[in-house]
Formats: structure tokens, C-alpha cells, sequence
């Protein structure tokens, strides 16, 4: 597609990822944030990524940052926010965004679970704005998803899905806007049996996780769980599901075992102890771990 004027606003650990994407395939990226010290290390934080990765460091003459918000999405065609999970701090954002752009730009929220109509609905022209779901990161995890709302026009949505395309994401199409749309109420549905397994004593949490890295785990890159179901038949899929479903853990808030570790200060790696106890040692060969892992299966996609 024709190359695009790009803003993106938030220079944090989505938004600098994301303006890496789209600078490397040839977009005009401006970058804003609030904050001067986050807005002055965007672009540096980019070229250690190129470099990591192997690509080619000039698409940094692509990326231009900017300290005014007004200036930055005054002539953009397409407008992303990746500010923090914050409903109030995105709809005055947006407010502030859509009083500065162009009225026939393209307006979208990153955000991994708000409600886009929530975020949108106080704009005048909410035609033209969206979500786009991108996962961490960014430039090594291919998924984007695009919500639409009530009100998104169907131009809207080609436009945004074949941008994406084009910049070698694959997106998909949200065709309601629903809580965590479709990834993370998938992963949540799994972390809340999880969860459950550990609370009523059926296995600790490092066999929860053993169990799922070393049985469909191994799978679910190239077989996802309805092309499963049909390989292996929709009437034994039934048949295991009258037996399992109702003792699935089904309630419909979060769990007293997960309240009760955030209530004692166990949060994980940033406390040291969460499900599990982890050393920084520990911390840092897992990230190290996924990193790598991600990395690889970006070479074997490309």
C-alpha cells in the first residue's frame, strides 16, 4: 500500500516497538510523549532492537519524535494511542487527539482488554476510530487484532487491516467489541482453570505449566484448538465436554487464591514470589528464554 504518515502516541515499551514496525516498512512515524525522558531514549531503544535483530537501522530516518501532541497528529493518516490501561487518561487522549487531526484520519486505541467503545465514545466522529490489539512485543509477535465498534465504517476497517498487512502483521478482525476481545479471553479462559488447579490442590503451579509446555503446548503454534476439534472429531469433542465442562471452573469473578497472593504482596516477579518463587537469576533466564524463543519463530515465519 501507498506509505503512510503514522502517529504514535505513548514512546513506551508498546509504543516504540510499534513505530519500529511501521518505520521499517517504510511509514512516516512521529512519536509523542508526556513524558521528555520516556520521548528521548524512543529512538535509540529502537536502533538496539534493529541491531538485535539484524534490520536495517535506517528506518530510524523514518521516525521523527515530537513534545507537542498537537504537532504530531496534525498531519497523520493514521493515529495510534499506546498509553497506559487507563479509561479517563485515553478518552481525554482522544479528545485531545481528534480536536487536532485531521477529521478524515484514522483514530486507533491499543489496549489489551478496555471495551473500544468505552475509549470512543465521546468522540464527534466515531467512524473513524478502532482498536488494534498488538501484543508484546510488538515487533516479534505477528498478531494484531482490529476492533471494530458499533459505529466503525467498514472503509475504516480495510484500511487498517491492510496497513497492518503490509507491514508484515497479521491482523485480525474483531467483529464485536467485547472485554479482551478475542486473544486475551482465550488466554484468561486457560489462566483461570490454571489457577484453579493450584487452589484446590490437584498440582502445584510448575506442573500447571510443565503440563501445558509439554502437551498441547507443543502444538498450538500450528494447530489451534478448533482446527483440533474437528481433526479429531466434533462428537468426541462433545462427548469429552459433557464429561469435563461442568467441572470446570466457571465462576465469574476472579479467584480467592489469586486475590489472597495479591493481598500477602506476592506479585510475582516484581515482588519475587508469585505462584512461584523466583531469584532475578531465575527472572532473567525465563525473559531471556521467551525472548529467544519469539526470535526464532520469527525466522521460521519469514
Amino acid at each position: 500500500m501507498a506509505k503512510a504518515r503514522i502517529a504514535v502516541i505513548g514512546a513506551g515499551l508498546m509504543g516504540h516497538g510499534i513505530a519500529q514496525v511501521f518505520a521499517l516498512h517504510g511509514h512516516d512515524v512521529v512519536i509523542y510523549d508526556s513524558f521528555a525522558a520516556t520521548l528521548a531514549t524512543a529512538k535509540d531503544r529502537i536502533k538496539t532492537n534493529l541491531i538485535d535483530l539484524g534490520e536495517d537501522v535506517t528506518a530510524l530516518d523514518h521516525v521523527r519524535l515530537c513534545p507537542d501532541l498537537g504537532e504530531a497528529v496534525r498531519d497523520a493518516d493514521y493515529v495510534v494511542e499506546a498509553v497506559l490501561e487507563d479509561l479517563p487518561l485515553k478518552q481525554k487522549l482522544f479528545g485531545e487527539i481528534e480536536s487536532a487531526a485531521r477529521p478524515d484520519a484514522i483514530l486507533a486505541s491499543n489496549t489489551s482488554v478496555i471495551p473500544i467503545t468505552a475509549i470512543m465514545q465521546g468522540l464527534q466522529k466515531r467512524e473513524r476510530a478502532l482498536g488494534t490489539h498488538w501484543w508484546n512485543p510488538p515487533y516479534l509477535v505477528p498478531l494484531v487484532e482490529v476492533i471494530e465498534t458499533q459505529w466503525t465504517t467498514p472503509q475504516t476497517i480495510d484500511f487498517t487491516m491492510t496497513l497492518h498487512a503490509a507491514a508484515g502483521k497479521k491482523p485480525a478482525h474483531v467483529k464485536k467489541d467485547v472485554p479482551g476481545f478475542i486473544g486475551n479471553r482465550l488466554q484468561h479462559a486457560l489462566w483461570r482453570e490454571a489457577v484453579a488447579l493450584v487452589e484446590q490442590g490437584i498440582c502445584d503451579a510448575e506442573t500447571v505449566d510443565n503440563v501445558i509446555k509439554a502437551a498441547f503446548g507443543r502444538r498450538l503454534a500450528v494447530l489451534g484448538p478448533l482446527e483440533n476439534a474437528d481433526m479429531v472429531g466434533t462428537d468426541l469433542t462433545l462427548a469429552i465436554h459433557k464429561t469435563v465442562l461442568p467441572d470446570i471452573d466457571s465462576r465469574p469473578r476472579p479467584s480467592p487464591y489469586l486475590e489472597k497472593l495479591v493481598k500477602e504482596g506476592k506479585l510475582g516477579f516484581k515482588s519475587g514470589e508469585g505462584f512461584r518463587k523466583w531469584s532475578p537469576e531465575q527472572q532473567a533466564a525465563l525473559r531471556s528464554k521467551v525472548l529467544q524463543h519469539l526470535k526464532n519463530a520469527r525466522a521460521q515465519d519469514s
